[in-house]
């Protein structure tokens, strides 16, 4: 390889040409992996701008040592390369940079060209050239890149212990970056001096330990970055640096500035934030430039602001402290404030009205109760969170634009007053007296706002938020004097009507979104709507609405997106396709019995009318080309033909519930299960999908369930990756680790190492469920173990009432806040650590480490007939919703599909633009906790006493939750994905094959012993039985099964192509008997059973970005595409050539008891055929 010398030269050369040395190391590399090889890979580099094999003579032509030599010469970059034609095969060059070099022409030889390098070892390269125009060529060519000049090198991240030789070729760097590297405060810095034009350092991240002396005596730097370098002390001298104008020391243990830094001037910025400050340092007394000042994240507990007497600050940031009490100053000595940020801190009340010229003020997150105010600059109030009872402002704020008091529910009466008087009021009177002509967005969410004032009088307000209070009616004038209001949010009152939008046809109204779901609205409020002839966004979603009139509808031809979600609609307006830019339409949980013709419409892009009343539906010639989701599930009586399924399988994302196979003799026999569940996911803004949810039914083949809520916040990859592999690994553990809150802290543990380069600069939340039973405690109950990482959450409905499971780590908790500050990370301004997450501890972000951890919050607690049913919920869900809020909003919905998809509406209508998932499993605990008392129980389908016990199936034929099929979806074309799992998937006992053989002879049949929900009685007929629910039919890419020729399939078996399914329930380890040769129920009996206490829908989930994957006894999506069928001609839908016999059979009503009786008859038969006869459909 090259030596030393002309390597560096080499590798400056790269940085001055790409302007960053970050880039140039990977030049650097590339080169040298060139130099190893032939020559021809450094002749295909993209960096090449010339060579030729020339006449090469090195040093000062008058030496007659030195001769004229044939060479390969390269023109790469910014630096020449010169090598003998038998040595560049081997990687032998020598590497001249040209930056700040010459280029010479050479008078006493023709042609010929002088490359000079830059610097105190200056070398020289004579190249005569066999032609005027390769000479001329070079030259030029060359001249550019001599006149080049370098002025900024980005060195972060390399993982440096000493500054590179080659970097000190670069004399007019300006810019220097060494951030996050290795750097010792020693003799290395020492060569940093040579750069007499330096104006930036950035030496944060290193390992400094002590204040690096040698940079004080760069007189040129303007901007010196020293954060988080474990620095204790100042070094005097710093004052020496006469020019400097940000000095950031963030992150250190500092806790007082030597009284030298007063000769600092210039000085403007000043950060001290996070370190151990008890108090702001009087040196700044002696700063008159001093404009910004950070201190977050100190040990400040009393404000003194007589410290900031004599000063000119603009900005303070003294966030994240411990402030309990400010000391006020004359509000003349204050005078300069315009930007004061208390957030995160103890006050109990705030006089800012100390400061006469402040603009905006961050007091979010405290406990206030009186805030005073002085109007008269003030143009943003932050004050959300807090406890607020008394807002004084005086005088009004006339240039006040944004107003956030959200979240300031206050049992009393909330005071405002103008000038002076401080006028009480028992309502919060914010439009009345705050909605001057500037004043263009409020935020007055979660309130207790009974009533706003009548009349409003021209307000200039642009966004209003009222959501989450209890207001009756909003003003009578609001949209007739409201001429600048686009976006009005008033879900989760209590509204019964609107404010008319006009007076007459015409209409100056400009409103574009208006949420208005989870109220008391009714069919009078419609006709108020048709003067709002831009609205675009429409959310009315779970109130009273019994019709939407098509006249009405007619008029609003720029709606977009409708949401009439949870009413008791029968049918979707015809006019609808007025609405030419409607891409989105919701009406689940309705009665819709007609199919809209939505989809005529060009635009459309995502329709669900899932738990409706359809029968059918009709389809236009051709579906709309941007149609992405179709969401058909919970119509129980829906009946598709052939045609209609296939032209369906084309769109991206179809769910319908397929007809079920047979009937559940569980369910027939009314014995519940012990937990179903349902899920829903919703994409975000920019219509990708971030989330991902894990279920499954029955996990590990025992009375086990596992279910999960992944966020990867803006990735697809983190949540993907967590929930394809997140199962087997917590599978793995339970065989290691006894422990309830070790193996689920290992599981976290372990996937984060599995992450692999995913995990290092990418991340996510997690929340796992874990429904298990101990296998050595027959007699013991339940529990349910969960654990999270990030912002996914948790909650158990208990007696009613919402019980956390999970706990939110952020710099909020004083233990986490210690913590991060203890590894000296900076939390930003939007308390995120480092700038990248707002959580302590998430899945991935590994650079973050130690400041960031995967370390879950782990809790267990056992199950009881008390608890309803438990929440698992993604960040953007609970940022929205509060975990009682959400246990109440579903606690009465009677099934999980709809309850989780309620959820995630609600969440979409109180302002939520973030992917979205949620996941509702119902619960059904007996007072025996499910388990069999007594051993003596039947065996059900069993007419021996001693028959021999049979092997224990293998895990393929344990329970799924169901089979989906659904098509490789990417993460910014799908919308949402919902499904149900159902309650029919019952847990197994747990007999190992030992327990088998002891128990089972012993055993007596005695039909009147009670047997738990988890056994049939031994009359019931089948041990074994398959429930078909829900499934996805979509994408015309994959070939969905099976054609007429093929065998009769095997039961519970879809094949998409490149994945199989199989869903099994082999009920406590018995074989099963015959499938029951017997008509299928009627619509209306099906529908009466689904409405029971066990939940018929069942939905397993696999996607190719992130969705719900049914994970079948651990196995991951490779391992289970590994075993797919070879693809046959023909569709899955594909018309048998003869009549099926599982067809599904109309009963006439003049028939029912006959039937009734021949399946009577049939069961009767069943239970007297010997042990060792069975039939079983695998």
């Amino acid at each position: 390889g090259p030596d030393p010398h002309t390597a560096a030269a080499f590798g400056s050369d790269l940085a001055c040409s790409v302007s960053e040395v970050k880039e140039w190391i990977g030049e650097v590399t590339r080169v040298f992996l060139c130099f190893t090889g032939k020559p021809h890979s450094i002749e295909s580099s993209e960096r090449i701008q010339l060579s030729g094999t020339y006449n090469v003579r090195k040093g000062k032509l008058q030496l007659p040592v030195n001769r004229w030599s044939r060479r390969q010469v390269i023109l790469c970059g910014t630096c020449l390369m010169v090598s003998s034609v038998k040595a560049s095969h081997t990687g032998k060059m020598h590497i001249l940079p040209l930056i700040g070099g010459k280029v010479e022409e050479v008078k006493k030889h023709s042609h010929c060209l002088a490359f000079s390098s830059a610097g105190p070892q200056s070398q020289t390269y004579y190249i005569s050239f066999d032609s005027f125009t390769e000479h001329l060529r070079w030259h030029r060519q060359a001249a550019k890149v001599v006149s080049q000049r370098i002025s900024s090198v980005d060195l972060s991240c390399c993982s440096l212990e000493k500054l590179p030789s080659n970097l000190l070729y670069s004399q007019d760097l300006t810019h220097l970056n060494l951030k996050h590297n290795f750097l010792p405060a020693d003799q290395t810095l020492l060569q940093l001096q040579r750069f007499s034009r330096l104006r930036s350092l950035n030496l944060s991240h290193n390992q400094l330990r002590s204040f690096p002396l040698h940079i004080c005596s760069i007189s040129t730097l303007t901007e010196v970055n020293l954060s988080c370098n474990l620095l204790t002390s100042i070094h005097p001298d710093l004052a020496n640096m006469s020019h400097l104008q940000t000095l950031v020391l963030d992150g250190n243990l500092l806790s007082a500035l030597p009284v030298e830094l007063g000769r600092l001037q210039r000085l403007v910025y000043l950060g001290l934030s996070f370190n151990e400050f008890t108090q702001v340092p009087s040196v700044l007394e002696q700063l008159p430039a001093v404009e910004r000042l950070c201190m977050a994240g100190n040990k400040v507990c009393v404000l003194t602001l007589q410290a900031f007497h004599l000063l000119t600050l603009k900005h303070i940031d003294l966030r994240l402290n411990q402030i309990s009490a400010v000391l006020p100053d004359e509000p003349e000595f204050l005078r300069h404030v315009t930007q004061l940020d208390v957030r995160d801190n103890r006050l109990s009340e705030l006089d800012a009205s100390v400061f006469p010229r402040l603009e905006v003020l961050h007091c979010q997150r405290n406990r206030i109760t009186r805030l005073r105010l002085r109007g008269c600059a003030l143009k943003a109030l932050y004050a959300s969170s807090n406890e607020l009872q008394e807002l004084h402002m005086s005088p009004v704020a006339s240039s006040l634009t944004y107003l956030d008091i959200s979240r300031c529910t206050s049992p009393h009466h909330v005071c405002v007053s103008a000038a002076a008087l401080c006028v009480h009021q028992c309502v919060f009177d914010v439009l009345r007296l705050l909605c001057s002509g500037s004043l263009r967005k409020i935020l007055a969410g979660h309130n207790q706002l009974k009533r706003l004032p009548e009349r409003v009088e021209r307000p200039a307000v642009e966004v209003l938020d009222l959501q989450h209070n209890q207001l009756t009616e909003l003003p009578c004038n609001l949209f007739l004097k409201s001429e600048s209001l686009r976006c009005l949010n008033a879900s989760a009152n209590k509204l019964e009507n609107l404010p008319p939008s006009s007076l007459s046809e015409e209409s100056s109204s400009v409103l574009q979104e208006l949420y208005l779901s989870n109220n008391h609205l009714t069919d009078r409020c419609v006709p108020q709507l048709t003067g709002h002839t831009h609205l675009r966004i429409l959310h009315m979603a779970y109130n009273h609405l019994q019709t939407f009139p098509a006249s009405k509808m007619a008029k609003l031809e720029e709606l977009e997106e409708l949401d009439l979600s949870g009413n008791r609609l029968k049918a979707v307006p015809t006019t609808i396709m007025n609405c030419r830019r409607m891409h989105t339409l919701a009406a689940h949980s309705n009665c819709i019995e007609v199919f809209p013709e939505v989809l005529q419409l060009t635009e459309m892009k995502c329709v669900d009318l899932s738990c409706n009343e359809l029968r059918e539906i009709t389809l236009p010639d051709s579906l709309p080309h941007k149609l992405q989701e179709l969401d058909l599930t919970g119509n129980l009586r829906l009946n598709l033909d052939h045609k209609t399924l296939e032209q369906l399988n084309n769109i991206r994302c179809f769910r319908i519930d397929p007809p079920p196979s047979s009937f559940s003799a569980n369910e027939a026999a009314g014995g519940p299960a012990v937990w179903s569940h349902g899920y829903t996911e919703a994409s975000g803004i920019k219509n990708k999908l971030c989330v991902a949810a894990l279920s499954v039914n029955s996990f590990c083949g025992s009375r086990e369930a596992l279910y999960g809520v992944f966020d990867g916040d803006r990735n697809v990859e983190v949540p993907y990756l967590l929930q394809c592999t997140m199962n087997d690994i917590l599978a793995e553990e339970l065989q290691r680790t006894k422990s309830e809150e070790d193996y689920m802290t290992n599981t976290f543990l372990v996937m984060q190492r599995k992450l692999g380069t995913a995990g290092q600069k990418l991340g996510g939340s997690a929340a796992l469920c874990h429904i298990r039973h101990d296998p050595t405690d027959p007699a013991g109950c339940f529990t349910l173990t969960a654990a999270n990482v990030g912002k996914c959450q948790a909650v158990l409905c208990r007696d009613g009432k919402a019980l956390p499971l999970s706990l939110l780590h952020n710099i909020s908790i004083r233990e986490e806040h210690n913590r991060v500050q203890q590894h000296k990370a900076i939390i930003t301004e939007d308390n995120k650590v480092n700038g990248v997450t707002d959580s302590t501890r998430i899945m991935g972000y590994s650079f973050l480490y130690p400041a960031v951890l995967p370390c879950p919050y782990v809790t267990t607690l056992p199950l009881t007939p008390r608890d309803e049913f438990f929440i698992l919920g993604s960040r953007g869900l609970f940022e929205v919703l509060d975990p009682s809020e959400a246990v109440e909003a579903v606690r009465k919905v009677p099934d999980a599909l709809a309850a989780a998809k309620k959820l995630c509406t609600l969440a979409q209508s109180y302002g939520c633009t973030d992917s979205l998932s949620a996941v509702v499993v119902q619960l059904n605990v007996a007072e025996d906790c499910c388990c069999c008392c007594c051993a003596a129980s039947a065996e059900p389908g069993s007419g021996s006493m001693h028959a021999p016990p049979q092997p224990p199936p293998s895990p393929s034929l344990y329970p799924a939750s169901c089979s989906e099929i659904s098509s490789e979806v990417s993460a910014s074309e799908m919308s949402s994905e919902v499904g149900s799992t159902a309650s029919s998937d019952e847990p197994q006992l747990l007999l190992q094959e030992a327990q088998l053989h002891l128990h089972l002879p012993q055993l007596q049949l005695n039909p009147r012993l009670p047997c738990c929900s988890l056994h049939l009685a031994p009359n019931s007929g089948s041990s074994f039985q398959r429930q078909l629910s829900s499934a996805t039919f979509s994408s015309a890419l994959s070939d969905n099964g099976l054609d007429s020729e093929d065998e009769e399939p095997i039961a519970g078996v879809f094949s998409n192509g490149s994945r199989v399914e199989v869903e099994a329930d082999v009920h406590c380890l018995l074989p099963p008997p015959p499938p029951p040769c017997t008509p299928e129920k009627l619509p209306e009996e099906a529908g009466n059973l689904a409405g029971a206490d066990t939940w018929s829908k069942t939905l397993g989930k696999r996607r190719g970005n992130g969705s719900v994957a049914p994970q079948e006894q651990s196995h991951n999506l490779i391992e289970v595409a590994a075993e797919a069928p070879s693809k046959k001609p023909g569709g899955y839908f594909t018309a048998s050539a003869q009549p099926d016999p599982d067809d599904q059979f109309i009963i006439p009503p003049e028939l029912e008891e006959e039937v009734k009786e021949i399946m009577k008859q049939h069961q009767q038969d069943k239970s007297e055929r010997p042990a060792d006869c069975y039939d079983t459909p695998l």
